[in-house]
């Protein structure tokens, strides 16, 4: 599998996780994550990311959306 087809994977099963554990759609678990910047911060830290669990990607992204002013966690 190319690089970017395992990044895009990965940004999907991340972003399915996080509405997953916050009872959101996939769709408005991306719009959330795109809003508050979890989403930027997990393409611009992939390479550190993907090495962790997937628990603790969504926390990670979680804590970056709020300290943006999302308001779910």
């Amino acid at each position: 599998m190319s690089d970017t087809k395992q990044k895009v994977s990965y940004l999907i099963v991340c972003i399915r996780d996080f509405g997953t554990i916050y009872d959101l759609t996939p769709k408005e678990a991306y719009a959330y994550l795109d809003k508050y910047k979890g989403l930027q911060f997990l393409i611009d830290c992939y390479e550190a990311e993907h090495t962790l669990s997937i628990e603790d990607a969504v926390a990670d992204m979680a804590a970056v959306c709020k300290r943006n002013g999302g308001t779910i966690v």
